[in-house]
């Protein structure tokens, strides 16, 4: 899923709602399960260049601060497609910002994350 890279923030109910991870600026960044692009691009503030998954009818998984979008909205990708790359978009430094959401709220994505 997502990067290999190290985890550099974790969730916070009250402050991160994802975790972000390190790496190198270009680094793939991979979609975390099958589903289809509900949006790529860079309108929402604080996120840069983001791309959002739709699981199914309860989850959502964003990749937010890639450098590259290489999906569109409405394409399908599969587990472990790359999706993006790595950047520092509306970001202090080059990292990926990764959330889940369960029906709309953002839940913890340390769970869905391969064992560091």
């Amino acid at each position: 899923m997502a990067v290999n890279g190290k985890l550099t923030a974790p969730y916070s109910e009250s402050g991160n709602k994802g975790v972000d991870l390190s790496g190198k600026l270009g680094d793939p960044v991979l979609a975390a399960a099958d589903g289809k692009v509900v949006y790529a691009g860079a309108g929402l503030r604080g996120y840069g260049e983001l791309v959002i998954i739709k699981h199914n009818a309860t989850y959502l998984s964003a990749y937010a601060h890639n450098r590259k979008i290489l999906v569109k909205e409405k394409d399908q990708v599969t587990r472990g497609q790359k999706i993006a790359e790595m950047g520092n978009s509306d970001a202090d430094a080059v990292k990926l910002h990764f959330e889940i959401r369960k029906q709309g709220k953002p839940i913890d994505p340390a769970p869905y994350l391969p064992k560091r």
